[in-house]
């Protein structure tokens, strides 16, 4: 099921209302994740066991950019139970592993987990970011 959402907003400037629609995904919906570890669609798949699955951004944000998600769908952070405890502590166990691969584990990384919309999240399939392979700058925080 999916959910519509709409937001109006009233600007007083110039007078005018603007509206704003946007859709979110419930819990049961599955996502392009879910496709990509059953590989029903192709992705470039790095690392994959019964827990989880690595595979490389499509639109990379650094010279190394893998997503590692696990392969229960688990929508977001705030659905994490202790029933996913293992299955989260793969991931970072496989990030480790992939940046020794990869070879940027001395000089360093970055992993980034979003959580929401305020938080960037797009795909509502808890994954995981492993970005490296050059210097990342600051922190994204203001």
């Amino acid at each position: 099921m999916i959910k519509l959402q709409s937001q109006i907003n009233f600007d007083k400037k110039c007078g005018k209302f603007t509206a704003l629609f946007y859709r979110e995904q419930t819990m049961a919906e599955e996502t392009i994740f879910s496709k990509i570890i059953r590989k029903e669609i192709p992705a470039n798949i790095v690392y994959q066991d019964e827990l989880v699955t690595a595979f490389r951004d499509i639109s990379p944000q650094a010279k190394t950019h893998i997503l590692i998600i696990p392969n229960k769908v688990i929508p977001t952070v705030n659905d994490v139970t202790e029933q996913d405890e293992v299955a989260l502590g793969r991931l970072f166990s496989v990030a480790a592993k992939l940046a020794k691969e990869e070879g940027i584990a001395e000089d360093g990384y970055r992993l980034i987990v979003n959580c929401n919309k305020h938080g960037g999240q797009e795909v509502f399939h808890l994954h995981m970011h492993l970005v490296g392979g050059e210097p990342l700058g600051r922190m994204l925080v203001k």
